[in-house]
C-alpha cells in the first residue's frame, strides 16, 4: 500500500482509468454542520491519494475549489465507486458543489444480493468476500486536525483500496441474481437521494402513502 497525501487538490497527471474508488472523512455525520476534511481516492492499483482540506486560521471554511478533483468527480467517463455513497455524495455536493455521476455503491449492491445477512458494512464485505480484515480504530478520530497521523492516513486509505475488488465481486452477483438493472437504477438515483437528504427529507419516505 502506498499513500500520497495532498493539500487542497489532486495533482495533475494521475491516470484513474475507467473507475475510481472514493470515500470522505468529515467532522461528523451531518453534512450541513460537520465540514468535509478529507477525500480519499484509489484507482484500484494499491495506491491511495488523500486530499486534505485544512481550515484556515481566520475561522473560514477551507478552500474547496480543487479544480482537478472537481473535474474527476464530474467526469462522465469515469465511474465513481463508493461504499454508502449516499453520505459521501451528499457531502461532496454540499461542500464542493458537484454532482457525482456515474456511481456504483457497494453497500446498495450488497443489500440487493447478500439478502442472507443484515451485515453490509465495509468491514463485513471485505471479510466475507475478500478475506481481508479492516482495522476501524481511527473511524471516530479528529479528522479536522491540521496534521493527520500515520494511523489516520492508513485507515482512510483502507476505505478505498478494496472497493474495486468488491465492485467486481458484487457486480458478478448482481448479474447472477438478475438484479443488475435494479441496482443501476438505484445508483442513478443516488445523487438525487443525496440532494433530498441535504434539503431536509433524510428521514421522510416521499414514496409512502401517508
Amino acid at each position: 500500500m502506498t499513500i500520497h497525501l495532498h493539500q487542497g487538490d489532486l495533482p495533475l497527471g494521475i491516470d484513474w482509468g475507467r473507475s475510481v474508488a472514493i470515500d470522505s472523512e468529515t467532522m461528523g455525520l451531518l453534512p450541513g454542520r460537520d465540514r468535509l476534511c478529507l477525500v480519499q481516492l484509489s484507482a484500484g492499483d494499491g495506491e491511495a491519494h488523500l486530499v486534505q482540506f485544512r481550515r484556515p486560521a481566520d475561522d473560514t471554511l477551507p478552500d474547496y475549489s480543487a479544480p482537478v478533483l472537481r473535474g474527476l468527480l464530474t467526469d462522465p467517463t469515469v465511474e465513481k465507486i463508493f461504499h454508502f455513497g449516499r453520505f459521501d455524495i451528499a457531502v461532496l455536493q454540499h461542500y464542493m458543489q458537484v454532482r457525482c455521476t456515474p456511481v456504483f455503491c457497494t453497500k446498495i449492491a450488497s443489500r440487493l444480493v447478500r439478502t442472507y445477512t443484515d451485515r453490509h458494512g465495509l468491514k463485513d464485505l471485505c471479510r466475507e468476500l475478500l478475506g481481508v480484515e479492516l482495522k476501524k480504530e481511527q473511524q471516530s478520530s479528529d479528522w479536522g486536525a491540521a496534521e493527520l497521523t500515520e494511523a489516520q492516513c492508513a485507515y482512510a486509505a483502507s476505505d478505498v483500496l478494496y472497493l474495486h475488488r468488491l465492485h467486481d465481486v458484487l457486480a458478478e452477483r448482481l448479474a447472477r441474481e438478475g438484479r443488475t438493472a435494479t441496482a443501476q437504477a438505484c445508483f442513478d438515483f443516488l445523487p438525487t437521494r443525496s440532494a433530498l437528504d441535504l434539503e431536509g427529507w433524510s428521514d421522510v419516505d416521499i414514496f409512502a402513502h401517508s
